[in-house]
C-alpha cells in the first residue's frame, strides 16, 4: 500500500510572522505599561510630598511654632499686669484678657503637637511634660496676680512676696517650658525635612525612569512600524503613527510635570516653609524680649540679668557685634548692614526694609524707656513701657507678620501650582493609556487578520 505523501508544511514565513508581530506588540505594550507605571509612581510620590509639606505636617509644624509665642506672651502679659500696679486698671484688664487668649492658643498648639507626634513616645512625653509644666505655671502666675491685686501698689516694682512668686513662674517658663516648646517645633520639623529629603531624592530618579521608559516605548513603536512596513510592503500605518506621537507627548508632558513638581516642592520648602517657620520663631523670641522690658522694671535684683537676656534675644533676632546693650542699640540705629541672626536671610525687598526700620524704632524706644528707669523715674518708665515702647514693638511685630504673610503666599502658590499640574496629568493619564492601547490594537489587528 502506497502511502500518500505528507502534506506540505506551510511556508515558514506564514508560521513565524504572526508570532513575531505578537512578540513585538507584547514588548511594545510592556514598554508602554512601564512608562505609565513610572508616571503613576512619580506623580504619586510628588503628590505625597506636596500633601505632607503643604497640607499636613507643614502647616501643623508652623502651628506648633506658635506654642513658643503663646507661652512667651503669657509670661510677658503677667509681667505687664504686675508692673502696672493699680495705676492702669484698663490696661491691666487688657493684659489679663491677652493672657487668657494666649493660654487658649497654647492649649490648641499642644493638641496639634500631640496629633502630629503619632506613635512617637518621646515626643508624646515632651507634650505631656509641657502640659504638666503649663499647669504649674498657671498656678504660680495666678498666685502672683492675686497677691499683686491685694497689695494695691503704685506702678513699678510690686512687693517682695509678689516678685518671689513671679520669679518661680517665670523661671519655670524660661528655663523649662520655652526650651521644651522649641524642641517640639524642631522635632516636628524633622517630619517635613525628612519628607522633603526623600522626595527630592526620589523625584529625579523617577523622572529619569519616565524618560528611559518613554524612549524605550517610542523605540518599540518605531520597531513595530518598521517591521510591519517591511513585511507587508506598505507605508507606516496611521494608527501606529498617532500612537507614537501620543506617546511622545505623554513622555514630554510627564517629564515636565515631575520637573515642575520638584521645583514646586523646593520653592515651598525653601522660600515658603523655612522662612515662615523662621519668622514664627522670630516673633516668639521678640515677644519674650519685650517681656524682658517689664521684667526689668518688675524685679530690681534681676534687672541686670533681664537687660542681658534682652540683649541676647535681640542678637538672636537681629545680630550685630556688640558687647553691651548700649553699643548694640547704637549700631542698630546707625543701620549696620552686616545683619545676621534669624532675620538676616529674610530681610530682602521692601517688606524686609520695613522690618529693619520698625526694629530700629523699637530699639530706640527701649533706649528711652531704660533711661527713665535708670534715673529713678519708675512711674514714667512704666508709662513709657506701656505706651511708646509697646507701640513700637507692635509696629515691629506687624512688619514681621506682613513679611511672614509674603512667604506664606509664596508657599501656597508653590503647593497649588504643584497640585494643579498633577491634577492635569491625572486627568489626561487614563485617556492616554486607553487611547494608545486602542491605537496599537488598531494598527496591529488588521495585519494579523491577513493570516487567518
Amino acid at each position: 500500500m502506497v502511502q500518500a505523501p505528507p502534506a506540505a508544511a506551510p511556508p515558514r514565513r506564514r508560521r513565524t510572522v504572526p508570532g513575531r508581530i505578537r512578540v513585538i506588540t507584547g514588548v511594545t505594550v510592556a514598554a508602554l505599561a512601564l512608562l505609565f507605571t513610572a508616571l503613576a509612581v512619580g506623580s504619586a510620590t510628588a503628590r505625597d510630598g506636596l500633601r505632607v509639606i503643604g497640607r499636613d505636617a507643614g502647616p501643623q509644624v508652623v502651628a506648633t511654632a506658635g506654642l513658643y509665642l503663646a507661652l512667651s506672651d503669657m509670661d510677658a502679659q503677667v509681667a505687664n499686669a504686675l508692673v502696672m500696679g493699680d495705676g492702669y486698671p484698663a490696661q491691666r484688664r487688657d493684659a489679663l484678657a491677652q493672657y487668657e487668649r494666649r493660654r487658649s492658643e497654647a492649649n490648641q498648639a499642644l493638641l496639634k503637637a500631640f496629633q502630629l507626634s503619632g506613635d512617637d513616645p518621646a515626643e508624646r512625653r515632651t507634650v505631656q511634660s509641657v502640659l504638666d509644666g503649663l499647669g504649674r505655671y498657671e498656678r504660680l502666675a495666678g498666685q502672683a496676680l492675686l497677691l499683686d491685686e491685694r497689695a494695691r501698689h503704685a506702678p513699678g516694682p510690686p512687693p517682695a512676696e509678689v516678685v518671689a512668686t513671679y520669679r518661680q513662674a517665670t523661671d519655670l517658663m524660661r528655663l523649662v517650658l520655652l526650651p521644651q516648646a522649641y524642641n517640639l517645633t524642631l522635632e516636628n520639623g524633622t517630619i517635613v525635612r525628612r519628607t522633603y529629603d526623600d522626595k527630592t531624592l526620589m523625584l529625579p530618579l523617577l523622572r529619569a525612569a519616565v524618560a528611559v521608559a518613554g524612549l524605550l516605548a517610542l523605540g518599540c513603536l518605531l520597531w513595530l512600524q518598521v517591521f510591519l512596513a517591511r513585511r507587508f510592503r506598505r507605508v507606516f500605518g496611521p494608527a501606529l503613527l498617532v500612537a507614537t506621537v501620543t506617546t511622545a507627548v505623554a513622555l514630554v508632558f510627564g517629564v515636565s510635570v515631575l520637573g515642575q513638581d520638584q521645583d514646586a516642592l523646593r520653592e515651598a520648602k525653601k522660600t515658603g516653609f523655612d522662612s515662615v517657620l523662621t519668622l514664627a520663631r522670630t516673633r516668639a523670641v521678640s515677644n519674650s524680649m519685650q517681656g524682658d522690658q517689664s521684667r526689668y522694671l518688675l524685679d530690681k535684683e534681676r534687672a541686670d540679668t533681664y537687660e542681658h537676656t534682652f540683649l541676647d534675644k535681640s542678637q538672636t533676632v537681629f545680630y550685630v557685634a556688640a558687647g553691651n546693650l548700649e553699643t548694640y542699640q547704637a549700631k542698630v540705629a546707625q543701620g549696620d548692614q552686616r545683619i545676621l541672626g534669624l532675620l538676616g536671610p529674610e530681610l530682602i525687598g521692601p517688606r524686609g526694609q520695613d522690618v529693619i526700620h520698625a526694629y530700629q524704632r523699637f530699639q530706640a524706644a527701649d533706649t528711652a524707656f531704660r533711661s527713665l528707669a535708670l534715673s529713678g523715674r519708675a512711674n514714667e518708665a512704666v508709662a513709657e513701657r506701656l505706651t511708646a515702647a509697646t507701640q513700637a514693638f507692635d509696629a515691629y511685630d506687624r512688619s514681621v507678620v506682613a513679611l511672614a504673610g509674603q512667604h506664606e503666599d509664596a508657599f501656597e502658590r508653590a503647593i497649588g501650582r504643584g497640585e494643579n499640574v498633577l491634577d492635569n496629568l491625572w486627568r489626561l493619564l487614563p485617556f492616554g493609556i486607553g487611547g494608545i492601547g486602542l491605537l496599537v490594537l488598531a494598527g496591529v489587528w488588521p495585519r494579523l487578520k491577513e493570516y487567518r
